[in-house]
């Protein structure tokens, strides 16, 4: 079982309502590249972003507007912003995360929550995930990386969708620890239960 693996560097979604407070009444974001998840794209747009003691310039705006504006950072630049507790989440899951502001060109935001560090997951539509045998909500593994710098990534989270293609997201602090680059392929591993109770990773049967 193997998937392609693209690197994540920090960027927002927004919802409309930020997005028209950021740039503007009526506005609408400008595609710039359409990513592999079908009908996501990077913006032109970008946006700065300050924490406590810090601020992160240019961050690409994804598209589409979504019904919550979301941050996703890596865990070098809560250190830089003075994030004193990171949250690693999926996405969407934003109740009880770091509260931000953004900056545009029109105007500021300020948001009580909504600043992740985004937990590794693989995109999955139906049909692949029935061939592997693995569950939306499940975890696994997955290896990848250069062969002097190998890892195997723990706590992967399978995410099901019809409108899914197959696709490892991780971030680049995790992506360049192991050499990994866009469009490189990782193994995706099963913990199954070992002999007295004790859990190994393996294979999974295709």
């Amino acid at each position: 079982m193997k998937v392609v693996i693209n690197l994540s560097n920090h960027h927002i979604h927004l919802s409309q309502e930020d997005l028209e407070q950021l740039f503007g009444k009526g506005y609408e974001l400008k595609k710039l590249a359409d990513l592999r998840q079908p009908g996501q794209f990077a913006a032109e747009e970008t946006v700065d972003i300050q924490g406590p003691k810090g601020e992160l310039k240019n961050l690409r705006v994804l598209g589409p507007v979504r019904s919550q504006t979301q941050c996703e950072i890596m865990l070098g630049d809560t250190w830089h912003l003075g994030i004193k507790k990171s949250h690693i989440r999926l996405s969407g899951d934003l109740q009880g995360t770091s509260p931000f502001t953004i900056i545009g060109p029109q105007g500021k935001v300020e948001k009580k929550e909504g600043l992740i560090v985004a937990k590794r997951h693989i995109h999955l539509d139906e049909k692949t995930a029935k061939k592997w045998q693995v569950e939306h909500g499940q975890e696994v593994s997955i290896r990848a990386g250069l062969d002097e710098r190998n890892v195997v990534f723990e706590d992967v989270i399978i995410r099901v969708s019809q409108k899914f293609v197959p696709e490892c997201h991780i971030d680049f602090e995790e992506g360049n620890a192991a050499g990994i680059k866009n469009g490189d392929m990782g193994e995706v591993l099963l913990k199954k239960a070992g002999k007295r109770g004790v859990c190994e990773i393996c294979f999974a049967e295709m």
